[in-house]
């Protein structure tokens, strides 16, 4: 019961049920009716050192409630722009696809149902990993949609071909979307250091139409110049591994690689990203919260999928 507020309750960020931003939960994917919809993807099998990005979805919705802005929405005063207001905004949370642990397949073909009922409903996926081979399943669900260009933020390349027989791991993701004839092109940015992938993983994905960055290319060209590199006017779908960013500021994922992204490099790429075309699909993935006791990892992620989205929508 609420006392002494005529608008309705304060439902301040700790109180309530934690779905994504306090947006509504929606059980029926065939009644998705949103501009927006959260999919979680808690699968950590395909990792080859740390695990607990199972725990991903789970943290990063609950950091994201410190984000639930409330009817009025955000207000940035430096674009001096309004996004994520009440009247504007439809985004839903559908809960998550359903993991059967030790069987990939399987787990990935649940995890590419749930982005084809978003895509048949009209909006746009955001997926929560999980590891990094959950974007292989997102990938195959645009299979018959219109051609798009992928933008991925990371420090690994994951582009192994495949290793020991393993092919949907999460070093394989960026090779099995460039297969696909649909993906016109990849830009890779933020890849550093000791990588997963080898040299001839790198000469494969320039050969498959592959843009790779470093992260000091990317500050000595700074954003607009990174964005001079990106197809004008394209369809991006945008894979963000928070292993992009520096372990400073995102202890929490299982190959953390120094030299990474600050918070604002980041944002600002994916605010010229909205600017700059049309924004399909999101997933952010790898974030494990046991590894990062102040919750940091989660709050930055949480933070930039909001950020996004407020600014994809408020573009379009």
């Amino acid at each position: 019961m609420t006392h002494g507020y005529e608008s309705g309750r304060l439902n301040l960020p700790f109180v309530g049920i934690s779905t994504f931003g306090k947006y509504p939960y929606v059980s029926d994917w065939d009644a998705i009716d949103a501009q927006v919809a959260v999919l979680g993807a808690p699968y950590d099998f395909g990792c080859q050192f740390r695990s607990g990005a199972r725990f991903g979805p789970r943290s990063v919705r609950e950091a994201s409630t410190l984000f639930s802005f409330g009817h009025s929405g955000a207000y940035d005063h430096e674009d001096d722009i309004t996004y994520l207001e009440a009247e504007h905004t439809r985004i839903v949370d559908i809960g998550d696809a359903d993991i059967i642990h030790t069987d990939t397949i399987n787990s990935h073909k649940n995890i590419e149902f749930g982005v084809r009922k978003i895509l048949a409903a009209g909006a746009i996926p955001v997926v929560l990993g999980g590891d990094h081979s959950v974007n292989i399943p997102c990938i195959n669900a645009f299979d018959d949609q219109p051609p798009i260009h992928v933008v991925q933020l990371d420090a690994h390349l994951d582009f192994v071909d495949e290793r020991h027989g393993v092919r949907f791991g999460h070093g394989n993701p960026m090779r099995r979307a460039a297969e696909k004839d649909y993906v016109s092109g990849l830009s890779q940015i933020g890849i550093r250091n000791v990588s997963s992938t080898a040299k001839d993983g790198y000469e494969a994905a320039r050969a498959m139409g592959s843009d790779i960055l470093s992260v000091r290319q990317f500050r000595k060209l700074g954003v607009d110049g990174v964005l001079d590199r990106i197809p004008q006017g394209v369809r991006y779908y945008v894979t963000i591994d928070i292993d992009g960013f520096d372990p400073s500021i995102a202890p929490g994922t299982g190959t953390p690689s120094h030299g990474g992204f600050t918070y604002y490099e980041g944002l600002e790429l994916l605010d010229g990203l909205a600017r700059r075309g049309t924004v399909v699909g999101i997933d952010l993935v790898e974030v494990a919260p046991d590894y990062d006791h102040a919750g940091s990892t989660s709050t930055l992620a949480a933070q930039l999928l909001l950020n996004f989205i407020g600014r994809i929508l408020h573009h379009q």
